[in-house]
């Protein structure tokens, strides 16, 4: 995407495979005309704080973040506290789609303030539905304050 000034999802996946599922999940109901991606947690708070290489960016906030856990250098955990910390983005509707069932993940995430906590189905239809209905709810029926 081009125009990083209007971004309605924010992706951060670092498997270029699920990353790959989800965008065409999205497409397939229209939904990935404003998306963008990125492979680790430090580059997605660069983008959402306008520092390092998006330092000067005009701090326009997705509509919904999807987060995988397990990401390099931070972790997804780490970007949703920092993400709720920060009174800019602590309203930025954030869903952590993952592998992980571990327990400790989903109440840490929880706790930190996630708004839904989705495990990645393994099955290829199921996770493009699952990915499908994410989007369909938290871009075009969740409201958030402006």
């Amino acid at each position: 995407m081009e125009d990083c000034q209007e971004v309605e999802i924010l992706l951060v996946e670092d498997n270029p495979y699920d990353a790959e599922l989800t965008i065409r999940a999205l497409r397939s109901k229209g939904l990935a005309n404003k998306l963008l991606t990125f492979a680790d947690g430090v580059e997605a708070l660069d983008f959402l704080f306008s520092s390092g290489v998006y330092a000067g960016r005009n701090q326009v906030h997705p509509k919904v973040i999807f987060l995988d856990l397990k990401l390099p250098r931070i972790s997804g955990l780490e970007v949703l506290e920092k993400i709720r910390a920060d009174e800019r983005t602590k309203t930025i509707p954030v869903v952590i789609l993952t592998s992980s069932q571990e327990e400790s993940d989903i109440v840490r995430g929880y706790n930190l303030g996630v708004n839904s906590y989705m495990v990645k189905p393994v099955d290829f239809d199921k996770f493009f539905q699952t990915v499908e209905e994410l989007g369909f709810y938290w871009l075009l029926l969740n409201k958030v304050p402006n």
